[in-house]
This record gives structure tokens, sequence and C-alpha cells, in this order.
């Protein structure tokens, strides 16, 4: 293969992969803004909470565990490590093309 196309396929995978490290990022700074009880009232806090339960929809309310905080650590965990696994998975596959 000419280096032009690895370098097309390599540049595909690193965007997947960021984008999926992003989705990530915001799942996980939901679950610790929530543990730490961060101000819902704030912009940035709630701009992070919509975003992550956007991102968590599918997964958030997936658990029924009596204490709120665990239910928002599997829930919005769960999904943060599945964008990980498939982003990751999905621009090793891009980069062996």
């Amino acid at each position: 293969m000419s280096s032009r196309h690895r370098s097309g396929s390599g540049s595909a995978a690193t965007l997947i992969v960021v984008v999926a490290d992003i989705m990530a990022f915001i799942l996980g700074l939901w679950i610790v803004m929530y543990l730490l009880d961060a101000n819902r009232a704030n912009d940035l806090v709630e701009f992070v909470r919509d975003a992550a339960r956007w991102l968590a929809g599918w997964s958030y309310d997936l658990f029924t565990f009596d204490e709120a905080w665990a239910r928002v650590v599997c829930g919005y965990g769960l999904a943060a490590v599945v964008y990980l696994l498939i982003g990751h998975g999905v621009a090793g596959r891009v980069r062996r093309l």
C-alpha cells in the first residue's frame, strides 16, 4: 500500500480515538462532578450533565442499585468503557487497512 493511503487511515483512526476519548472524558467528568456534589445550577455542570446524559442515554438508568451514586458510577461508567473499547477497537481496525 502507498504511504499516502496509510496516512489517511492513520488520520481517520486518530480522529476515531480522539472522539471516543472525549466522549469517555465527558462521562467520567460527570461521574466526578456528581460524586463531589457539584453545583447543578452552574452552567458548566449543567452542560456536562446534559452531554453525559445524552451520551449515556442507553445506560444511565440501566442499573437499579439502592444508592444513587452507585447507579451513576455504573451507568455512566459502563457507557464510558464501551465508548473507549469500541472507539479504540474500530481505530485499530482502520489502522490495519
